[in-house]
């Protein structure tokens, strides 16, 4: 039966677009397909650890000699492989934080990325779909001065598409302060309507790659 992996990583626990937006490829995934199993880590409430030791970046066989990580942060790491490794889908809420990555999201990627494990040599997960469903507070429009202040997707392309060779979806939605930001009050349309569609992509999303993954 087909496994997704789903992750999250706001700290918004209420009003996060980014949770509902995978959560939205989540259920339309499950829907499609109830046979299969959604393995949920939630990198907020159950946060993983700073990487404890930089042998950690590598595989064991690849480690230079006397390298001696704590034993429960290799474990750690083995569960965290594990589980990727194991997922025929993997789905992430991410939201933009501070024009970059949560540190919650890299903590983890930091564990998993090891060469010669799920690295794209390896073929490991070569062509799995992975679903970054991102938000942002502003607009990144092209043309405007914000334009490449978004230090997250473009990052987690290189990541997942490139070092991992996976096949990458990203579901987007910006102006998520426009309720609450007198500057952004008069983008609170647009915002709304950026979210509508976005949640009609992961929907549908979900339901695609509930198909090819059966």
């Amino acid at each position: 039966m087909p496994t997704l992996l789903h992750l999250d990583s706001s700290a918004d626990l209420d009003t996060s677009r980014s949770r509902r937006l995978s959560q939205a490829v989540v259920d339309a995934w499950s829907t499609a397909d109830p046979t299969g199993v959604v393995v949920r880590r939630d990198l907020h409430l159950d946060p993983v650890p700073h990487l404890a030791d930089a042998s950690l970046h590598w595989a064991p066989a690849d480690r230079r000699p006397g390298a001696n990580p704590p034993a429960e942060a290799e474990a750690l790491q083995r569960v965290l492989l594990d589980e990727l490794l194991g997922a025929d889908i993997v789905v992430i809420g991410a939201p933009l934080y501070n024009f970059s990555i949560p540190s919650s999201l890299k903590a983890w990627i930091d564990h998993i990325h090891v060469p010669g494990v799920t690295s794209a040599d390896t073929g490991a997960l070569t062509g799995r779909p992975v679903v970054i469903a991102t938000s942002r507070g502003i607009a990144y429009d092209a043309g405007s001065p914000t334009e490449g202040w978004d230090h997250e997707v473009p990052a987690l392309r290189t990541l997942f598409g490139g070092a991992l060779g996976m096949d990458v979806h990203v579901i987007t939605t910006s102006l998520t302060l426009a309720d609450r930001d007198p500057a952004l009050a008069a983008q609170l349309e647009r915002s709304e309507q950026e979210f509508a569609e976005a949640l009609r992509l992961a929907s549908e999303t979900g339901l695609r790659l509930a198909v090819s993954t059966a």
